[in-house]
């Protein structure tokens, strides 16, 4: 066994506790490493999870990156993916994903299965199927069952994500993991967004902006008058967004959706919300899950997405992101797994998109520093417009940022404490931080999400 595998097996090892008899670990059919089993201790699948992070945090002195967590419809199960870094063993790349699944009152199983980060996008289809074909937490499974093999094989790897190869956008703000057969669409890459589509009529728009004005804003109502009389035509203006921020982010989802496909020239579209449930962060964002229509021939997709609002700026911009996909319901369970991955892959250089935008608006603050006198209530509004969407931008990125770590910090058990008497902020164990507040309240207090420090707490 080459010594990297070996190193990762002996770890996995260490983390499921000698104790658990049901430790089971398993190679990769195309490489990688699969452990599997009980996690004691824990009576969660937030838990087991955290626990597992923390693990691989002690053992390579890096704190993992986690993607979002996923629920695995149908399962008690919720999964991640994660990458890291070795950093006191030769600073080698490992990916995985990390999956938790209640078994049972206060018993929790977790599978980890991990490989080079290089390789990873082709073992872990793989890796999947081979697990599920052994791994059934809730259970035993009668031996006659656990040899049947081939049928079980078979049910888990319609399940099965499909392997993924990174796409970057041109201009580097951006990166997603698709599968084979894809394509990316030229007019919607880059600027931290990226929009795809499958050979199945799958579909994800990927951090895709709709920039609002907030109808309770005085401003805004200003510019709406002057639109109701016929002014500001052929402007950016009329063709913006319109619409009360703090309204219920399905609906505002929905909503903006279909104001902007009128926008563009495009026909509605039906949508079908069946679960909204909100994420915590700094930031307004909810995951929706549904199904919609697009009325372009191929019926229903079901739909994945996370939507999220952010606060208006002083002359009633707000900024919204959607992080959406969308696949045919004939096609869903099959392809489920391959569309979490997708989504939970996504990523954005947040200081790219923030030069990007500063680039952008620069040459037009400077034009309208020279507009004279007589145009200066239609220069004031579309300097606001520009100074609004880029701290929107901003805003945005930094609020995700806050609530990313903060769901690492949740993970690993970690919490940000404030020392009041030195001035500084410091990232410590939950029970060292108990410890410390409780030792001296006057002293030490805990950070809440949004009073994070930029540069120190993440």
């Amino acid at each position: 066994m080459p010594l990297a595998r070996a190193a990762i097996l002996i770890f996995l090892a260490s983390f499921f506790a000698q104790a658990q008899s049901g430790l089971q670990s398993l190679d990769g059919p195309k490489g990688g490493k699969i452990v599997y089993g009980k996690v004691d201790g824990q009576s969660t699948e937030a838990g087991a999870m955290a626990a597992v992070l923390h693990s691989l945090h002690t053992q390579y002195g890096d704190r993992p990156q986690v993607g979002r967590v996923f629920q695995v419809r149908g399962t008690n199960s919720v999964a991640a993916f994660f990458t890291l870094v070795k950093r006191n063993q030769g600073n080698g790349k490992v990916a995985g994903m990390l999956i938790a699944s209640s078994a049972g009152s206060k018993h929790v199983e977790a599978a980890l299965l991990s490989d080079d980060a290089a390789r990873f996008g082709s073992s872990i289809n793989p890796m999947l199927t081979k697990l599920f074909s052994v791994w059934h937490p809730g259970g035993e499974v009668p031996a006659a069952a656990r040899n049947s093999s081939s049928s079980a094989a078979t049910s888990a790897s319609s399940g099965a994500a499909a392997p993924l190869h990174v796409h970057r956008t041109p201009d580097a703000t951006a990166q997603v993991s698709l599968p084979d057969g894809w394509t990316v669409d030229p007019n919607a890459d880059g600027g931290g967004t990226i929009v795809a589509s499958g050979p199945n009529h799958e579909g994800v728009a990927l951090g895709y902006p709709y920039l609002a004005q907030d109808t309770n804003n005085p401003a805004v109502q200003r510019t709406m008058a002057q639109l109701r009389a016929g002014g500001l035509r052929n402007t950016a203006y009329a063709k913006a967004l319109y619409y009360p921020y703090g309204a219920d982010l399905g609906k505002t989802f929905v909503d903006l959706l279909q104001m902007q496909r009128k926008a563009n020239g495009l026909g509605a579209v039906e949508v079908k919300i069946s679960s909204e449930t909100p994420v915590a962060g700094g930031a307004r964002c909810a995951h929706l899950l549904g199904q919609i229509d697009a009325k372009d021939g191929h019926g229903m997709r079901e739909m994945n997405t996370v939507f999220c609002s952010g606060a208006p700026g002083r002359f009633g911009s707000f900024m919204n992101i959607a992080y959406h996909t969308a696949v045919p319901v004939g096609v869903a369970e099959k392809e489920r797994a391959t569309m979490a991955a997708i989504l939970s892959s996504f990523q954005v250089d947040m200081a790219k998109v923030q030069g990007q935008a500063n680039a952008i608006a620069a040459p037009a603050i400077n034009a309208i520093h020279q507009i004279g006198a007589e145009a200066k209530a239609r220069a004031d509004a579309a300097h606001a417009a520009e100074d609004a969407h880029n701290r929107s931008v901003e805003q945005r990125w930094d609020d995700q940022d806050k609530h990313n770590q903060a769901f690492s910090n949740y993970l690993l058990e970690q919490t940000v404490i404030q020392d009041n008497e030195k001035g500084t902020h410091s990232t410590e164990w939950n029970s060292v931080a108990d410890a410390m507040v409780k030792s001296d309240p006057n002293r030490y207090e805990y950070v809440n999400t949004p009073n994070f420090w930029k540069g120190v707490d993440y």
